[in-house]
Protein backbone atom coordinates (compact mmCIF):
# COMPACT_ATOMS: atom_id res chain seq x y z
CA UNK A 1 0.00 0.00 0.00
CA UNK A 2 3.05 2.28 0.09
CA UNK A 3 4.50 4.30 2.95
CA UNK A 4 2.19 6.85 4.63
CA UNK A 5 3.67 10.33 4.90
CA UNK A 6 4.89 11.69 8.17
CA UNK A 7 2.37 14.48 8.92
CA UNK A 8 5.01 16.82 10.37
CA UNK A 9 6.46 17.73 6.97
CA UNK A 10 4.02 19.04 4.39
CA UNK A 11 6.76 19.82 1.86
CA UNK A 12 8.78 16.61 1.75
CA UNK A 13 7.84 12.96 2.18
CA UNK A 14 9.48 11.66 5.35
CA UNK A 15 9.30 8.29 7.02
CA UNK A 16 6.74 7.96 9.81
CA UNK A 17 8.69 5.06 11.30
CA UNK A 18 7.49 1.50 11.40
CA UNK A 19 6.18 -0.95 11.36
CA UNK A 20 3.07 0.51 13.02
CA UNK A 21 3.34 3.48 10.70
CA UNK A 22 -0.31 3.84 9.69
CA UNK A 23 -1.39 3.74 13.32
CA UNK A 24 1.05 6.50 14.29
CA UNK A 25 0.16 8.73 11.35
CA UNK A 26 -3.57 8.38 12.03
CA UNK A 27 -3.17 9.39 15.68
CA UNK A 28 -0.72 12.23 14.94
CA UNK A 29 -2.88 13.64 12.15
CA UNK A 30 -5.93 13.60 14.43
CA UNK A 31 -7.75 11.09 12.24
CA UNK A 32 -8.33 8.82 15.26
CA UNK A 33 -7.93 9.40 19.03
CA UNK A 34 -5.86 6.24 19.57
CA UNK A 35 -4.58 3.12 17.85
CA UNK A 36 -2.88 -0.18 18.58
CA UNK A 37 0.60 -1.04 17.35
CA UNK A 38 2.82 -4.08 17.65
CA UNK A 39 6.41 -3.88 18.85
CA UNK A 40 9.07 -6.54 18.18
CA UNK A 41 12.09 -4.23 18.12
CA UNK A 42 10.63 -0.74 18.33
CA UNK A 43 7.58 -0.73 16.06
CA UNK A 44 5.37 1.11 18.56
CA UNK A 45 7.99 3.49 19.94
CA UNK A 46 9.77 4.46 16.70
CA UNK A 47 6.66 5.58 14.79
CA UNK A 48 5.35 7.23 17.97
CA UNK A 49 8.64 9.09 18.30
CA UNK A 50 8.88 10.22 14.70
CA UNK A 51 5.21 11.22 14.55
CA UNK A 52 5.19 13.13 17.85
CA UNK A 53 2.75 10.95 19.80
CA UNK A 54 2.86 8.67 22.85
CA UNK A 55 3.55 4.95 22.44
CA UNK A 56 3.79 2.19 25.05
CA UNK A 57 5.80 -0.98 24.45
CA UNK A 58 4.28 -3.40 26.95
CA UNK A 59 5.86 -6.34 28.72
CA UNK A 60 5.57 -9.59 26.79
CA UNK A 61 2.39 -11.29 28.01
CA UNK A 62 0.76 -8.08 29.23
CA UNK A 63 -1.56 -7.94 26.21
CA UNK A 64 -2.69 -10.99 24.25
CA UNK A 65 -1.16 -11.51 20.82
CA UNK A 66 -3.91 -13.91 19.77
CA UNK A 67 -5.09 -12.85 16.32
CA UNK A 68 -1.96 -10.75 15.66
CA UNK A 69 0.07 -11.83 12.64
CA UNK A 70 3.22 -13.14 14.37
CA UNK A 71 6.71 -12.02 13.45
CA UNK A 72 8.69 -13.25 16.45
CA UNK A 73 6.60 -14.88 19.20
CA UNK A 74 9.51 -14.52 21.65
CA UNK A 75 9.58 -10.73 21.19
CA UNK A 76 6.18 -9.60 19.84
CA UNK A 77 4.02 -7.40 22.03
CA UNK A 78 1.06 -5.10 21.25
CA UNK A 79 0.74 -1.65 22.78
CA UNK A 80 -1.30 1.57 22.72
CA UNK A 81 -0.48 4.57 20.56
CA UNK A 82 -2.16 7.76 21.79
CA UNK A 83 -1.87 11.53 22.07
CA UNK A 84 -1.10 11.49 25.79
CA UNK A 85 0.26 9.26 28.53
CA UNK A 86 -3.07 9.30 30.33
CA UNK A 87 -4.80 7.99 27.21
CA UNK A 88 -2.17 5.26 26.96
CA UNK A 89 -2.83 4.25 30.58
CA UNK A 90 -6.56 4.06 29.90
CA UNK A 91 -6.08 2.01 26.75
CA UNK A 92 -3.67 -0.33 28.55
CA UNK A 93 -6.40 -1.13 31.06
CA UNK A 94 -8.76 -1.99 28.22
CA UNK A 95 -6.30 -4.18 26.31
CA UNK A 96 -4.60 -6.12 29.09
CA UNK A 97 -5.81 -9.29 30.77
CA UNK A 98 -5.48 -13.05 30.85
CA UNK A 99 -6.42 -14.75 27.58
CA UNK A 100 -6.61 -18.58 27.45
CA UNK A 101 -5.71 -18.31 23.76
CA UNK A 102 -2.35 -16.72 24.64
CA UNK A 103 -0.70 -18.68 27.48
CA UNK A 104 1.89 -15.92 28.02
CA UNK A 105 -0.83 -13.70 29.46
CA UNK A 106 -1.79 -16.19 32.17
CA UNK A 107 1.25 -15.45 34.34
CA UNK A 108 0.63 -11.71 34.63
CA UNK A 109 -1.42 -9.77 37.14
CA UNK A 110 -3.07 -6.75 35.54
CA UNK A 111 -1.12 -3.51 35.75
CA UNK A 112 -2.82 -0.75 37.71
CA UNK A 113 -1.51 2.49 36.21
CA UNK A 114 -4.21 4.91 37.32
CA UNK A 115 -3.79 5.01 41.14
CA UNK A 116 -0.19 6.26 40.93
CA UNK A 117 -0.32 8.04 37.58
CA UNK A 118 -0.27 11.58 39.06
CA UNK A 119 2.10 10.94 41.96
CA UNK A 120 4.98 12.74 40.29
CA UNK A 121 8.61 11.64 40.19
CA UNK A 122 9.86 12.86 43.56
CA UNK A 123 11.88 10.07 45.13
CA UNK A 124 12.36 8.12 41.90
CA UNK A 125 15.88 7.29 40.73
CA UNK A 126 16.23 7.68 36.97
CA UNK A 127 19.36 6.69 35.05
CA UNK A 128 20.63 8.81 32.19
CA UNK A 129 21.94 7.44 28.89
CA UNK A 130 25.46 6.00 29.42
CA UNK A 131 28.12 8.24 27.84
CA UNK A 132 29.29 5.49 25.48
CA UNK A 133 25.78 5.21 24.00
CA UNK A 134 25.60 8.91 23.07
CA UNK A 135 27.99 8.44 20.14
CA UNK A 136 26.26 8.65 16.77
CA UNK A 137 23.11 10.32 18.07
CA UNK A 138 22.15 13.53 16.25
CA UNK A 139 23.10 16.65 18.28
CA UNK A 140 19.54 18.04 18.11
CA UNK A 141 18.17 14.76 19.47
CA UNK A 142 20.72 14.82 22.29
CA UNK A 143 19.86 18.43 23.08
CA UNK A 144 16.16 17.73 23.57
CA UNK A 145 17.02 14.56 25.49
CA UNK A 146 19.32 16.41 27.90
CA UNK A 147 16.64 19.05 28.49
CA UNK A 148 14.13 16.28 29.27
CA UNK A 149 16.46 14.71 31.83
CA UNK A 150 16.93 18.10 33.50
CA UNK A 151 13.17 18.69 33.49
CA UNK A 152 12.63 15.43 35.39
CA UNK A 153 15.42 16.36 37.80
CA UNK A 154 13.68 19.69 38.43
CA UNK A 155 10.44 17.80 39.10
CA UNK A 156 12.13 15.93 41.96
CA UNK A 157 13.70 12.82 40.41
CA UNK A 158 17.24 11.79 41.28
CA UNK A 159 19.32 11.41 38.11
CA UNK A 160 21.98 8.70 38.37
CA UNK A 161 24.63 7.09 36.19
CA UNK A 162 24.30 3.47 35.11
CA UNK A 163 26.86 0.96 33.87
CA UNK A 164 25.36 -1.61 31.54
CA UNK A 165 26.83 -5.09 31.03
CA UNK A 166 26.44 -4.89 27.22
CA UNK A 167 26.04 -2.11 24.70
CA UNK A 168 22.74 -1.38 22.97
CA UNK A 169 24.08 -2.35 19.54
CA UNK A 170 25.19 -5.79 20.74
CA UNK A 171 21.85 -6.34 22.43
CA UNK A 172 20.02 -5.18 19.31
CA UNK A 173 21.98 -7.58 17.13
CA UNK A 174 20.94 -10.49 19.34
CA UNK A 175 17.34 -9.31 19.16
CA UNK A 176 17.65 -9.26 15.36
CA UNK A 177 18.99 -12.82 15.29
CA UNK A 178 16.05 -14.16 17.26
CA UNK A 179 13.60 -12.10 15.20
CA UNK A 180 15.04 -13.26 11.88
CA UNK A 181 15.05 -16.95 12.82
CA UNK A 182 11.46 -16.90 14.04
CA UNK A 183 10.17 -14.72 11.19
CA UNK A 184 11.64 -17.05 8.58
CA UNK A 185 10.14 -20.09 10.32
CA UNK A 186 6.72 -18.42 10.27
CA UNK A 187 6.56 -16.61 6.92
CA UNK A 188 9.62 -17.86 5.03
CA UNK A 189 7.45 -19.65 2.47
CA UNK A 190 5.89 -16.31 1.55
CA UNK A 191 9.24 -14.52 1.31
CA UNK A 192 10.74 -17.33 -0.78
CA UNK A 193 7.93 -17.20 -3.34
CA UNK A 194 8.85 -14.53 -5.87
CA UNK A 195 5.34 -14.59 -7.35
CA UNK A 196 3.78 -13.22 -4.17
CA UNK A 197 3.46 -9.43 -3.71
CA UNK A 198 6.01 -8.95 -0.92
CA UNK A 199 7.84 -5.61 -0.68
CA UNK A 200 11.30 -6.15 -2.13
CA UNK A 201 12.87 -4.28 0.79
CA UNK A 202 11.10 -6.59 3.27
CA UNK A 203 11.69 -9.89 1.49
CA UNK A 204 15.47 -10.12 2.21
CA UNK A 205 14.92 -9.26 5.88
CA UNK A 206 12.72 -12.30 6.29
CA UNK A 207 14.96 -14.54 4.19
CA UNK A 208 17.96 -13.63 6.36
CA UNK A 209 16.61 -16.06 8.93
CA UNK A 210 17.37 -18.99 6.62
CA UNK A 211 21.07 -18.61 7.42
CA UNK A 212 20.56 -18.95 11.18
CA UNK A 213 21.07 -22.52 12.36
CA UNK A 214 18.98 -24.16 15.08
CA UNK A 215 22.13 -24.21 17.23
CA UNK A 216 22.69 -20.47 16.85
CA UNK A 217 19.03 -19.74 17.50
CA UNK A 218 18.96 -21.77 20.72
CA UNK A 219 22.23 -20.19 21.84
CA UNK A 220 20.68 -16.76 21.25
CA UNK A 221 17.68 -17.64 23.42
CA UNK A 222 19.97 -18.86 26.20
CA UNK A 223 22.13 -15.74 25.95
CA UNK A 224 18.98 -13.63 26.21
CA UNK A 225 18.12 -15.20 29.55
CA UNK A 226 21.63 -14.56 30.89
CA UNK A 227 21.51 -10.95 29.74
CA UNK A 228 18.14 -10.40 31.40
CA UNK A 229 19.66 -11.40 34.73
CA UNK A 230 22.68 -9.15 34.18
CA UNK A 231 20.56 -6.13 33.31
CA UNK A 232 18.31 -6.72 36.30
CA UNK A 233 21.35 -6.63 38.57
CA UNK A 234 22.63 -3.43 36.92
CA UNK A 235 19.24 -1.76 37.45
CA UNK A 236 19.15 -2.54 41.17
CA UNK A 237 17.82 0.52 42.97
CA UNK A 238 17.02 2.35 39.72
CA UNK A 239 13.39 2.93 38.70
CA UNK A 240 13.92 3.68 35.00
CA UNK A 241 16.51 4.30 32.31
CA UNK A 242 15.99 7.35 30.09
CA UNK A 243 17.14 7.38 26.45
CA UNK A 244 16.10 9.00 23.18
CA UNK A 245 13.76 6.84 21.11
CA UNK A 246 15.74 7.26 17.88
CA UNK A 247 19.17 8.55 16.93
CA UNK A 248 17.73 11.07 14.45
CA UNK A 249 14.45 12.75 13.67
CA UNK A 250 12.40 11.40 10.76
CA UNK A 251 14.44 11.18 7.56
CA UNK A 252 13.32 11.76 3.97
CA UNK A 253 11.85 8.64 2.36
CA UNK A 254 14.49 8.73 -0.34
CA UNK A 255 17.23 8.62 2.27
CA UNK A 256 15.98 5.57 4.16
CA UNK A 257 18.67 2.87 4.29
CA UNK A 258 16.88 -0.45 3.83
CA UNK A 259 20.07 -2.35 4.69
CA UNK A 260 20.09 -1.23 8.32
CA UNK A 261 17.64 -0.38 11.12
CA UNK A 262 16.91 2.81 13.08
CA UNK A 263 16.02 0.70 16.13
CA UNK A 264 19.41 0.88 17.90
CA UNK A 265 17.87 2.46 20.98
CA UNK A 266 14.73 0.31 21.13
CA UNK A 267 15.53 -3.31 20.20
CA UNK A 268 17.36 -4.03 23.46
CA UNK A 269 14.15 -3.32 25.40
CA UNK A 270 12.37 -6.19 23.61
CA UNK A 271 15.36 -8.49 24.01
CA UNK A 272 15.44 -8.01 27.78
CA UNK A 273 11.64 -8.20 28.14
CA UNK A 274 11.29 -4.71 29.58
CA UNK A 275 8.59 -2.11 29.03
CA UNK A 276 9.21 1.23 27.36
CA UNK A 277 7.27 4.44 26.88
CA UNK A 278 7.87 7.00 24.11
CA UNK A 279 6.78 10.58 24.79
CA UNK A 280 7.30 13.70 22.63
CA UNK A 281 10.06 15.90 24.06
CA UNK A 282 10.82 18.64 21.54
CA UNK A 283 11.48 19.55 17.93
CA UNK A 284 14.42 19.98 15.59
CA UNK A 285 15.13 23.23 13.81
CA UNK A 286 13.12 21.86 10.85
CA UNK A 287 10.07 21.29 13.05
CA UNK A 288 10.39 17.51 13.32
CA UNK A 289 9.45 15.89 16.65
CA UNK A 290 11.93 14.15 18.92
CA UNK A 291 11.03 11.66 21.63
CA UNK A 292 12.08 10.51 25.10
CA UNK A 293 12.08 6.80 25.95
CA UNK A 294 11.35 5.73 29.54
CA UNK A 295 12.45 2.12 30.10
CA UNK A 296 11.29 0.21 33.19
CA UNK A 297 11.48 -3.36 34.41
CA UNK A 298 9.23 -5.94 32.85
CA UNK A 299 5.76 -5.69 34.35
CA UNK A 300 6.26 -2.13 35.60
CA UNK A 301 4.26 -0.19 33.03
CA UNK A 302 2.70 1.78 35.90
CA UNK A 303 6.04 3.42 36.75
CA UNK A 304 6.85 4.20 33.11
CA UNK A 305 3.44 5.83 32.72
CA UNK A 306 3.85 7.73 36.01
CA UNK A 307 7.15 9.21 34.81
CA UNK A 308 5.71 10.01 31.41
CA UNK A 309 2.64 11.69 32.92
CA UNK A 310 4.80 13.88 35.16
CA UNK A 311 6.85 14.96 32.16
CA UNK A 312 3.79 15.72 30.04
CA UNK A 313 2.15 17.59 32.91
CA UNK A 314 5.16 19.92 32.96
CA UNK A 315 5.50 20.33 29.16
CA UNK A 316 3.22 20.77 26.17
CA UNK A 317 5.08 18.93 23.40
CA UNK A 318 2.34 16.26 23.22
CA UNK A 319 -0.27 18.95 22.58
CA UNK A 320 1.36 20.30 19.41
CA UNK A 321 -0.40 19.47 16.14
CA UNK A 322 1.37 18.69 12.85
CA UNK A 323 0.80 20.83 9.73
CA UNK A 324 -1.04 17.95 8.04
CA UNK A 325 -3.43 17.26 10.92
CA UNK A 326 -6.97 16.53 9.82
Amino acid sequence: MGTPRNPWDAAEARTPGGSSSGSAVAVAARLVPCAIGTDTGGSVRLPAGWCGITGLKTTIGRISTYGVLPLSPTLDTPGPMTRSVEDAAILLQVLQGADPLDPKTLGHRDAEPMPGLRRGVTGLRLARLPEAERRGIDPEVLATYDLSVEALRNLGAEIVELSLPRGFRDLGALNGRIMSAEAYALVGDIADNGDLPVDEAVRPRIRAGAAISARDYLHALAERERLKLGFSAAMEGVDALLTPVAMTAAVRLGEVDQETTPAFLTRWVNLLDLCGLAVPNGFTAKGLPTSLQVVCRGGDEATALRIGWAYQDATDWHERMPPMAG
